[in-house]
């Protein structure tokens, strides 16, 4: 006789739309896998998340952090896959691919696909875009942009127990087999300043540390800090004080570094990463910074580019304060007063007398920032136009760069990172030419003696250059961003952002519409109807048929709440994402137009 109480009836596990994932293809192959080839056979009966991203994307890359402690947690479960979908011609180099995934630290397998055939397969519109596939093989869930992670882990959570009772579930090692470690004085340098006496600061951004050299650039003469002081640190600036201000970008901090004493202080930050409807102004370290890329010292302020929302802000050492100055958070070039403009990406500042230069790098375009607060641009045309062509600025192209430099004839240097070239600017003629090339991505140049010093971060040093008499002679080329245009029907499109609050959540609207829709066109004539903002995610846009193609900007945001009515202070989250859409207009276009948030299209 078996006297045992009955097992316990399983709860049903939760119903939920499933696709059949596309097999992961790419031609650059894979890193991270020791050599092998992976196939979604070989990953059956793991958790899955693609992580569709492109390695200028300051987004991406915060994604790729908010990834790392859901995949400690979930290791012997989970398998994260980065798909690199690049968006500009330098990021479908493999070898820079193969560089950025060490300069990230991706510690996960990577399928290279530089023709987009993964990202086509699935549908994905932008970067970042996460996509979880079950252990069965079936994607359940697809999310734009960055801070999902909260609701994939709750879902991982979920697809475990399910699939553990199913025994469709395998436990055990992932497929991601570690690079060997490499040896040298640098590795990935991002930014270098000169001190008074001759001494050169470099940030060595891959290992978390400043690099102190004697005045030849060559002999290192001491370390500071590491991975527990700095992460990933970036731009450097003298301070009237002595002290050198640090961007340390992945801890969202500004730190000050006193080269006397070797005193390490926070200026600005909390350590937390800033979120829409956070204040943008307060008590420097009681306020939230979004990676920090770069800093200067103009007009009596430290101003800060905050890569990671598109602004520039300004630290205040006679209050103690930092505050937005320029930059709305939405991505784009729009030139104009301060609190009006859209940046992409800031990454690099250069101190002139009248005006604050910046190297814009998401537009390719180098702009500056007067003392009246007027944002203008003088090279770069937006988003989605780039190359390496000289001549006068209006029609000149740079691709991707990370720094500016003022050089002593009051011309500019430009860091033109993704074209592996140093070019300069020349304000009085508004002439481009290249000074020089056969560079590897230079991220930053400071001038020494008469020399221009670049930071040469894929290569891994500083290498020191004669400024030429003359410019470099550079065959001219020209891209737009090799993402397919989309077709749609001239007159009526209608607009659909797709988002599903993740389970146990519910759309925040204590404190009025909890959704917000904003839309733009490039060229501004596309739209004859439906630019601006609402609260609804859906919208009815009238597409002028006689402007032909164009890009749609839209830029989404929904914020949702744990649904718990025992909870009177429930936990929040901002979801927000900005597109970027390539359009055609053909006759047997698309009339619908849907974007996915979160959820399923």
């Amino acid at each position: 006789m078996n006297d045992a109480a009955p097992a316990p009836t399983p709860t049903p596990a939760p119903r939920r739309a499933r696709v059949r994932a596309p097999e992961l293809v790419g031609k650059g192959g894979w890193l991270n896998t020791g050599g092998q080839v992976l196939t979604l056979a070989d990953l059956r009966g793991k958790c899955v998340v693609l992580d569709f991203w492109t390695f200028c994307c300051v987004n991406c890359l915060h994604v790729l952090d908010e990834l790392r402690e859901l995949e400690e947690k979930h290791r012997d479960t989970l398998v994260v896959i980065g798909v690199h979908s690049p968006k500009f011609v330098h990021e479908a180099d493999h070898a820079a691919v193969v560089d950025a995934v060490e300069r990230y630290q991706v510690h996960h397998p990577v399928l290279d696909d530089p023709e987009l055939a993964t990202w086509k397969q699935y549908a994905v519109r932008a970067w970042p875009t996460l996509v979880v596939i079950d252990p069965e093989g079936y994607v359940v869930a697809q999310h734009a942009g960055e801070g999902h992670v909260h609701a994939i882990a709750r879902l991982v959570a979920e697809l475990e127990a399910e699939h553990a009772a199913k025994g469709t579930l395998r436990r055990g090692d992932g497929p991601y087999v570690a690079p060997e470690p490499v040896a040298g004085d640098l590795r990935f340098p991002g930014k270098a300043v000169a001190l008074p006496d001759g001494r050169l600061l470099v940030s060595d951004s891959t290992r978390h540390q400043l690099v102190e050299f004697a005045a030849d650039g060559e002999s290192v003469l001491r370390r500071i800090g590491g991975a527990g002081e700095f992460n990933e640190p970036q731009g450097l600036a003298l301070l009237p004080d002595g002290r050198v201000a640090v961007a340390d970008t992945v801890n969202h901090r500004i730190r000050a570094y006193d080269p006397v004493s070797g005193a390490i202080e926070t200026l600005a930050g909390t350590g937390r990463q800033w979120w829409q409807g956070s204040p943008t102004e307060g008590r420097a370290r009681e306020v939230d910074l979004s990676s920090p890329w770069d800093v200067a010292w103009w007009d009596g302020k430290l101003w800060i580019a905050m890569a990671g929302v598109h602004q520039l802000w300004t630290y205040d050492p006679a209050d103690d304060t930092v505050r937005k100055a320029a930059g709305t958070t939405n991505e784009g070039l729009v030139d104009g007063p301060a609190h009006e403009a859209w940046f992409a990406q800031p990454s690099g500042l250069a101190v002139a007398e009248d005006r604050l230069w910046i190297a814009d790098s998401e537009t390719s375009a180098l702009r500056w920032i007067d003392r009246d607060g007027v944002v203008r641009t003088a090279v770069g045309t937006g988003l989605f136009d780039f190359g390496h062509r000289d001549g006068a600025a209006g029609q000149a192209l740079l691709q991707h760069p990370l720094g500016v430099t003022v050089l002593p004839d009051g011309s500019v240097a430009v860091s033109d990172t993704y074209n592996h070239a140093l070019r300069r600017y020349d304000p009085a003629t508004g002439e481009v030419t290249t000074l020089a090339t056969d560079l590897r991505e230079p991220s930053d140049a400071l001038v020494v003696d008469g020399d221009v010093v670049v930071v040469e971060s894929a290569r891994h040093r500083l290498t020191r250059l004669r400024l030429p008499e003359e410019a470099v002679r550079v065959e001219a080329v020209a891209h737009r961003t090799q993402r397919a245009a989309t077709d749609v029907a001239g007159g009526a499109l209608r607009l659909d952002v797709v988002f599903e609050p993740p389970a146990g959540q519910k759309l925040d609207e204590r404190y009025g519409p909890s959704t917000r829709l904003l839309v733009s066109a490039t060229p501004p004539e596309l739209l004859r109807s439906g630019a601006g903002t609402d609260a609804a995610l859906s919208r009815e846009l009238e597409i002028d048929p006689a402007v032909g193609e164009g890009v749609l900007h839209v830029s989404a945001m929904a914020a949702s709440c744990d649904d718990d009515p025992e909870n009177p202070y429930p936990a929040c989250h901002v979801h927000q994402q900005d597109w970027g859409v390539p359009v055609r207009v053909t006759p047997d276009g698309a009339e619908r137009l849907p974007l996915v948030l979160a959820g399923l299209a």
